[in-house]
C-alpha cells in the first residue's frame, strides 16, 4: 500500500512464509531455518549476501530490510479464549478481568507454556547463529507484558546475542488491537519499569505514564490498526540504518503490518516468528 509516495511490499522467494498462499498451520511456529527456503550448508551467508546485494543495487529511494516478526508466547487470555470459545470470549468474557481459575486482565502474564515457547524461540535462534544466521541489529517491542517477557526470554537472557540484540525499544504503536478486551490494557510506564531490567529497554520518546489508548466501549478497527502498523514501518525505515530488525508483539499488529503491505492475514501461532524481506520504495 502507498501513502505520500512511499510503498512497502514483501519480497517473496526467501522464506516459505512469504508465499501469499502459505498455510500457517502447516508451517508451524518455528520451522527449520525459520522457514528459509534454501537448505544448503551455507544458506545463511548466501541469504545475507543476497540482502546486501539488493541494497547495493537498489534504485534511489528503495531500501530493503529483514524483519523478524515475533508473536508473544501463550498468555492467560489465550487460555481463556480457548476455554470459552471465540464468540463467547468476544461477546462477554473478554470484558472481564478473569474467572475463578485465572486472571487475564489487565495486561496478562505468560503462562508456563508461554514461557516455554519463548525459550524454544531462543533455542531456535541459538541453533542457527553458528550457521551464519544474522541476529537482529535493532529490536522493537509492544509495551504489553506478554510481549516484553517474550522478548526478554528470547534475547536478553543469553549473552550469546550481541549487545544490540539484548536491548529493545518499546513502541506504543506495537501494542495489540485495543479496546473493550481487558487483556489489551497496558500497565503504567512505572510498572513496566519495575518489571523489566533497566539496562534492557528504552521507552520511545513521549511514552506516557497512563494507558490513554484503551477504551472500554470502543474496539479498534482493522483500518486503524493497519494505519498504526504503517506508521511503525515508516518509523523503522526512517530511523533505523540497520538491516535486520526484530519486532516482538501480537497477532493483531503483525497482521496490521501485513495489511499495510497488501497481504492477507497470517495466523502466526503463539511463540512463532514470521521472517520477511520488506522493500520500501519512495517514488
Amino acid at each position: 500500500m502507498s501513502e505520500s509516495g512511499r510503498r512497502f511490499s514483501i519480497v517473496t522467494g526467501f522464506f516459505v512464509q512469504d508465499d501469499p498462499h502459505a498455510i500457517p498451520a502447516t508451517i508451524g511456529a518455528l520451522p527449520p531455518r525459520f522457514g528459509l527456503v534454501d537448505d544448503s550448508p551455507d544458506c545463511w551467508p548466501k541469504f545475507k549476501h543476497r540482502v546486501t546485494d539488493l541494497n547495493k543495487t537498489a534504485p534511489q529511494g528503495t531500501t530493503y530490510k529483514v524483519f523478524f516478526l515475533g508473536r508473544h508466547g501463550q498468555g492467560w487470555h489465550n487460555v481463556a479464549e480457548a476455554k470459552y470459545g471465540t464468540q463467547a470470549w468476544d461477546d462477554y468474557f473478554s470484558k472481564l478481568y478473569g474467572d475463578s481459575q485465572m486472571t487475564w486482565g489487565p495486561d496478562p502474564l505468560l503462562t508456563a507454556l508461554g514461557v516455554q515457547q519463548a525459550e524454544t524461540a531462543r533455542t531456535a535462534w541459538l541453533k542457527e547463529i553458528p550457521n551464519g544466521m544474522p541476529t537482529p541489529e535493532r529490536c522493537y517491542a509492544s509495551p504489553l507484558h506478554r510481549a516484553l517477557s517474550t522478548w526478554q526470554i528470547t534475547f536478553a537472557s543469553d549473552e550469546t546475542f550481541p549487545q544490540q540484540t539484548r536491548r529493545v525499544m518499546i513502541l506504543e504503536n506495537l501494542r495489540e488491537e485495543h479496546g473493550v478486551h481487558t487483556c489489551d490494557m497496558r500497565d503504567t510506564r512505572s510498572m513496566i519499569a519495575r518489571n523489566f531490567p533497566p539496562l534492557t529497554y528504552d521507552f520511545e520518546p513521549g511514552f506516557v505514564e497512563e494507558d490513554l489508548v484503551w477504551q472500554a466501549d470502543v474496539r479498534e478497527t482493522k483500518d486503524h490498526i493497519k494505519a498504526r502498523a504503517q506508521s511503525v514501518l515508516y518509523r523503522i525505515f526512517d530511523e533505523a540504518a540497520e538491516t535486520y530488525i526484530s519486532i516482538t508483539a501480537h497477532g493483531g499488529i503483525i497482521n496490521g503490518i501485513l495489511a499495510a503491505m497488501g497481504r492477507a492475514a497470517y495466523s502466526l501461532p503463539t511463540g512463532g516468528v514470521l521472517p520477511l524481506v520488506i522493500r520500501s520504495e519512495i517514488s
